[in-house]
Order: C-alpha cells, then sequence, then structure tokens
C-alpha cells in the first residue's frame, strides 16, 4: 500500500478516521493525504471570477483559516512519525474526493462517519454514503475512537452470488496486507432460507480457484442480514467487517427490516467497502 486519502472537515469522526489512517500507514509504510474540501456558498468563490475583490477577501479568509486547522491538525500525536501530505481545495466535498483519490492513484480512503445506529446507518448520510457507493478505491468508515487498530479478523459478509466474484481478488489482497483470518459469513434468515448445504456449497463454490490463506467457513442465522453481521462480528471479536456495494444501488440490497437498540453499539466496528 502506497498511500492513503483521508477527508478531513475538522470533526472528531475525522480524527478516529486519520488516526486508524495512521495506524494503516505505519503498518504498510504508506503515505497519508489529508484532503479538505471549501464549499463555500456560490458566489463567494467561483473559479471564472476567482480575484475580484467581490469574493477574493472572503476566499482566501476561509482558506487560511482551513491552513491554520490543518497545521493544528497534522500536530496530533498518532500522526507522528508517519509521512503526511495536505491540501485544501474549492470543491464540493465527494466530487473532490473522488477527483482527488483517482488523481492520486490512493489505494485506501479512509473516512469518517456520523451515524448512530445500525451497519447499514454507518454508511448514509451525505458525503461518507456517497463516496461509499461510488468509489472504485476500498473505503473504510470509521465510528468511533479505536485504540490500537489492528486487522487481524476480518468478517467478509455476502450473499456469494457470481457477481460478488468481481472484488474478491481485492479483498483476499487486503486480508493478506495485514495477515488476517478471513472469517466468510452466509446469512441465513426465515425470509430468505438456504439449508446449510445449499450456503456452504456456494461459499466454496465462491472461493474455488483462489488462495484465502487463513481463513473459516459460517453459516449464521438470525432474524435480519444485518443483525446476524453484527451478532456474528460480536462473537469471533472481528476488527473489521468487509462488505460490498452495487455503486447506484449501495448497500440497501443486503438489508431488510431494522434492528434492536440493543445491536446499535456492535455497529461501531469499522466498514470496509469494496465496489463491485
Amino acid at each position: 500500500m502506497k498511500s492513503i486519502l483521508v477527508p478531513v472537515d475538522f470533526s472528531k469522526q475525522a480524527k478516529y478516521a486519520a488516526k486508524v489512517a495512521a495506524e494503516i500507514a505505519k503498518q504498510t509504510n504508506a503515505k497519508l493525504l489529508l484532503l479538505h474540501m471549501l464549499e463555500l456558498p456560490t458566489g463567494i468563490i467561483d473559479p471564472s471570477s476567482f480575484g475580484n475583490a467581490s469574493n477574493t477577501p472572503t476566499a482566501l479568509l476561509f482558506l487560511k483559516r482551513a491552513r491554520e486547522k490543518f497545521e493544528e491538525f497534522k500536530e496530533l500525536p498518532f500522526l507522528e512519525g508517519v509521512k503526511v501530505e495536505d491540501s485544501v481545495l474549492f470543491h464540493k466535498a465527494y466530487d473532490g474526493i473522488i477527483d482527488e483519490s483517482v488523481k492520486h492513484n490512493v489505494d485506501l480512503i479512509v473516512m469518517g462517519s456520523k451515524g448512530t445506529s445500525g451497519l447499514e446507518e454507518m454508511l448514509v448520510g451525505s458525503n461518507t454514503e456517497k463516496v461509499v457507493r461510488n468509489s472504485d478505491i476500498p473505503v473504510i468508515v470509521i465510528k468511533e475512537d479505536v485504540d490500537n487498530f489492528k486487522i487481524e479478523n476480518i468478517v467478509f459478509a455476502s450473499n456469494f452470488k457470481e457477481e460478488n466474484k468481481i472484488a474478491f481478488p481485492k479483498i483476499l489482497d487486503f486480508a493478506k496486507l495485514f495477515n488476517s483470518t478471513l472469517h466468510l459469513l452466509k446469512i441465513n434468515t426465515i425470509h430468505n432460507f438456504e439449508t446449510t448445504k445449499e450456503s456452504s456449497d456456494a461459499i466454496k463454490n465462491f472461493i474455488s480457484g483462489h488462495d484465502l490463506g487463513d481463513f473459516t467457513l459460517n453459516i449464521y442465522n438470525d432474524i435480519s442480514v444485518e443483525s446476524g453481521v453484527l451478532n456474528f462480528a460480536k462473537v469471533i471479536d472481528a476488527d473489521v467487517i468487509i462488505l460490498n456495494t452495487h455503486g447506484r444501488r449501495g448497500l440497501a440490497h443486503l438489508f431488510s427490516g431494522s434492528i434492536g437498540e440493543d445491536l446499535a453499539n456492535h455497529a461501531k466496528l469499522p466498514v470496509v467497502t469494496f465496489k463491485i
């Protein structure tokens, strides 16, 4: 891994994301690209009229303040010893994040989320949702402060259908990068029931021909796919959950119903998405 992009809005969630990204950078000798997008109201900053007396002072004031905040941000102790570059751009956040990730050929995007309940809730809301759905680069969504971040146990939750095979080699590369154990997980629900043999055969067919390293094969029954993923992750003390996303369709096809408040805290695990 060569570079990791971290969108920074100077919130506590952005700090949580940068902290995780810094740990990954230390483990992989990657460089961090910290990116702040200045979304100013139309008229305050217009590239076609930049330099006019009517908008330049205000735009420069915002730019100066962002630079000052970045200097403070880069002094956070967890960034010590990490190669860091920072950029402040006038751009809509979602477009800018996608454009910069492609421009710099980054390997990973790490973003904070303000979601408060459930697995799907972690991945919805403004820019995080848009990036997750549309980025061709893997995205890690961070919700809570994580101490001593590690990736030893990964849950890969899937329906193990043919269409999901596209991203599987990248998922394997990700797991091997951290020498992780990959826990393959198929959730069975009353609304989408399969026999154990059917589910097992589907998973075995899905992984056929791949070198998985350390892995386990798991079929878990629960009231919904979402609660099954969260409950299983808790049982094995997982470090991250990996999911596939379908771009415009997002993750909605994976979930039905909702989960109780007692499961909300279990959704605090980092979630990694790979677009297929």
